[in-house]
């Protein structure tokens, strides 16, 4: 869904689009499906009816196995799950989003219906653009420019949400706090920084798997290393999580409040 593409047919969710799209797919990956189908993100512009109903008849049709939604909010992600049942589609059954110990913005609604829904979390931006990998001290004027931190802080127009510069936490006692717990447990488990971050979401029970993205062999290994073989323990989940803790804005923060009262979890 490429919003700088001239022809208006090369853009969005329309039947059009995907049937084009994924019949070119699989001529250059050389295959003739693929395992996971995913919508980039949504479409205002096309019906979500047309585009749910297109990519049922590519599971029908044989060239994808599953299908899946990334980057919608809540409501969106709560249509698609309803209206695949009222018009008896197939199931979407992943949802990739961001989400880390620094994005925990996800659990207010996203987590909660991948929870009650069945589908999987599949987490994007795992370690924040390297900000989750402890290779930042506070003592740090710039990051190093062959960084992720380094390239946004470079020009502007290139931080964002997902990409943050180094001005984004440099600053923040609250980061600084977290990066010690991290630390402290990376040790105590002889494991480093950036597999604490990413064991962190594996143990999470809505996520199926982590998306990760590497320069080097040695990153690739390192984090493949957080897959298996060793846990946290609840402890160090807690400690993380209170570590990690955001504000939780209205209606949220008063429907936890209820649900610890009665001794209900939160996510």
């Amino acid at each position: 869904m490429d919003p700088s593409h001239k022809d208006p047919n090369q853009l969005g969710l329309s039947r059009h689009h995907i049937m084009d799209s994924i019949d070119k797919s699989l001529k250059r990956l050389q295959t003739n499906y693929v395992d996971l189908y995913q919508i980039h993100r949504w479409d205002d512009a096309t019906p979500i009816e047309e585009t749910m109903r297109a990519l049922n008849d590519l599971v029908r049709a044989g060239k994808v196995r599953y299908i899946g939604a990334s980057n919608v909010t809540g409501w969106q992600l709560q249509k698609i799950v309803e209206l695949g049942r009222t018009m008896g589609l197939n199931k979407w059954i992943t949802l990739q989003a961001q989400y880390s110990l620094l994005c925990r913005y996800t659990e207010w609604e996203l987590v909660e219906i991948c929870r009650r829904e069945g589908l999987g979390l599949l987490p994007w931006s795992p370690l924040k653009g390297g900000w989750l990998t402890g290779k930042f001290t506070c003592d740090m004027t710039a990051a190093p420019a062959d960084t992720r931190v380094g390239w946004a802080s470079e020009k502007e127009g290139r931080k964002s949400q997902a990409a943050p510069d180094f001005q984004q936490y440099a600053h923040s006692e609250k980061f600084w706090a977290l990066d010690k717990v991290l630390k402290r447990v990376a040790k105590s488990k002889g494991k480093s920084v950036a597999q604490v971050s990413l064991r962190w979401l594996l143990q999470k029970d809505t996520v199926s798997s982590v998306i990760i993205g590497v320069k080097t062999l040695q990153q690739l290994e390192d984090n493949m290393g957080a897959a298996a073989g060793w846990e946290l323990t609840q402890q160090q989940m807690d400690d993380l999580d209170a570590a990690s803790a955001v504000e939780i804005p209205y209606p949220y923060e008063q429907v936890w409040r209820a649900n610890k009262a009665q001794g209900r979890r939160r996510p």
